[in-house]
């Protein structure tokens, strides 16, 4: 049994707020770099190279990447053999989201009850799932997400029936619908399977694969692929403005379901797509 003191992941969340909010990670970066390469619209290429430009200047001047810093989104895979000590769990996660948007500067954007609006004024409570897994080690997720492509995300409640074909004409439904509210070029998130509020959490789960890094299953690579073509021949390319590159990448996961189901949710995510990971 391994003992972790719980302070270990208040300090290592709080310096992960601040990061990701104003380094991209490499992955994303070097697929806007790309995105510039591919983009064969003029206006597209401007506001890519915009784009690109306040990537450099949020990392060269520590300033955050986007006016909104997100509501922190906290995944935790936890080795059975771990036994945290010192405090409570959640307690020492949402002080380490507390303490990286407060001493961050970073936008507070999180109101206590979703009817009377009155702000947190330190970015907690985080949205946390935790998952027991093999092992003595804890590896922390930490992915804030913004409202603006948040907002334009969808779960559907298919028939089985609906199969392969539904949930393709859902995908790309979501992305048109989405068009220049969500800040293209997106990073999509899909969960198929599981229930009603699983498929929601594997389709926010996916934004924080590696963008170029493919589903195992031979068949859902394929459905990445041929998706991630289709939506970039929509045509509403970076900004919303028209172009060749709406969206940087498509990542599915999957999981087991009801014979009498087919849930699955599409989680948009702008150009923006903030994930950072540490094992403690």
């Amino acid at each position: 049994m391994r003992k972790i003191d719980v302070h270990i992941l208040t300090e290592n969340i709080k310096e992960m707020c601040i990061e990701v909010n104003h380094v991209l990670s490499s992955d994303v970066s070097s697929a806007m770099m790309d995105a510039l390469n591919k983009e064969k619209s003029d206006t597209g290429r401007y506001l890519l190279e915009q784009l690109n430009k306040n990537l450099r200047i949020a990392k060269d001047e520590m300033i955050p990447i986007c006016q909104d810093t997100g509501m922190a989104v906290v995944f935790l895979e936890i080795g059975q053999d771990v036994h945290f000590t010192n405090g409570f769990l959640e307690d020492a996660v949402n002080e380490g989201v507390r303490e990286g948007y407060v001493e961050g500067y970073l936008r507070k954007s999180v109101v206590e009850d979703p009817l009377l609006r009155k702000n947190t004024n330190d970015n907690t409570p985080a949205i946390i799932h935790e998952k027991i897994v093999p092992g003595d080690g804890v590896k922390i997720i930490l992915a804030p997400k913004g409202f603006g492509s948040e907002n334009m995300s969808r779960l559907h409640m298919l028939k089985p029936a609906d199969g392969e074909e539904g949930v393709r004409e859902k995908i790309l439904e979501t992305v048109k619908n989405a068009g220049p509210n969500a800040c293209p070029p997106f990073v999509i998130g899909v969960g198929i399977g599981g229930d009603f509020e699983y498929c929601a959490i594997l389709a926010k789960k996916a934004l924080t694969r590696k963008i170029g890094t493919y589903n195992a299953l031979p068949h859902i690579r394929k459905m990445e692929e041929e998706l991630l073509e289709e939506i970039n021949k929509t045509g509403i390319g970076p900004g919303g403005l028209g172009g060749n590159v709406t969206a940087l990448a498509l990542n599915i996961e999957t999981y087991p379901t009801h014979i009498a189901g087919l849930p699955m949710a599409v989680n948009m995510c702008c150009h923006v797509d903030r994930h950072v990971e540490r094992m403690v």
